[in-house]
């Protein structure tokens, strides 16, 4: 079947989250994740910062043979979340093989913006 696709490490070296959005829709962004293969995914989000200690062992489960839209607001570390307005990057481990993809939504003006690209994958 699909038991071995994608990688165990991904890297996303941009994110940040707008402290405005402007009209209904909210700017925000998410790592989407798929799981093809049929065993559980346990992932561990660690959020890099460039002026202080990163948020690590941010756990997140997804099902074999599933996806997962996970919105970057929704991660915490002890209860707090990824701050808005400051720039971080994200790596994602697994310990089975998927497939990421990272989205953002810009709201911040009248005309918004969606982007959508893979992360970078690493082997080992």
């Amino acid at each position: 079947m699909y038991k071995a696709w994608g990688e165990k490490n991904w890297f996303i070296p941009d994110g940040y989250i707008p402290e405005t959005s402007s009209g209904s829709l909210l700017s925000h962004e998410s790592v989407c994740v798929l799981n093809a293969s049929s065993e559980e995914a346990l992932l561990k989000f660690t959020i890099f910062f460039e002026d202080r200690d990163p948020m690590e062992d941010i756990l997140v489960v997804i099902p074999g043979r599933r996806t997962k839209h996970i919105r970057t607001s929704s991660l915490m570390k002890d209860g707090a979340p990824i701050p808005v307005g400051v720039p971080y990057a994200i790596a994602v481990q697994s310990d089975v093989p998927v497939i990421v993809q990272y989205s953002r939504l810009d709201s911040t003006q009248a005309e918004n913006a969606l982007m959508s690209t893979m992360a970078f994958p690493v082997k080992g």
